[in-house]
């Protein structure tokens, strides 16, 4: 892979925002938090050249969950990936947010299950308690669609 040098892209990004109008920098401006920092510079130089308003570009990145600083609770454990996989599933009906972890591992092949203790389902440790609820409920149902009727 090519490696590309700074400079030279940061005066083809200036070619390529001086060719632009106001309104389509503009609207490139408003999507600043998708750019790499030397597009951000590049355009915060041709807005400032035109006497626009840049405004902080970094800040007006919108609000992101970022899953890997969540705090993720595993409330289920799988050896089945289609089981682990109904219940995210049904998490996911009732409004609840979950994951599975370990689950490509185990689809690869099954016995890795063992050595990674299972398929497991996490939710937020907010949602623990709604989601053992609703898991729960579904397990309580389907045994009672099992038992046998005592009047045949």
């Amino acid at each position: 892979m090519a490696k590309i040098d700074p400079e030279q892209e940061r005066q083809r990004l200036a070619e390529l925002y001086s060719e632009q109008t106001d309104e389509e920098l503009e609207q490139v401006a408003k999507q600043a938090h998708e750019l790499t920092y030397p597009a951000r510079e590049a355009l915060r130089a041709e807005l400032a050249k035109r006497g626009l308003y840049s405004g902080q570009l970094e800040e007006d990145a919108p609000e992101q969950d970022d899953a890997e600083f969540r705090d993720l609770v595993v409330i289920r454990t799988f050896w089945n990936l289609l089981e682990a996989e109904l219940a995210k599933g049904l998490l996911d009906s009732a409004g609840i947010e979950a994951f599975l972890f370990d689950d490509n591992m185990v689809r690869l092949d099954w016995f890795n299950a063992n050595a990674l203790g299972g398929v497991k389902l996490r939710v937020d440790a907010s949602n623990v308690e709604a989601a053992n609820r609703v898991l729960d409920e579904r397990v309580s149902s389907a045994a009672a669609a099992e038992v046998p009727d005592s009047t045949e």
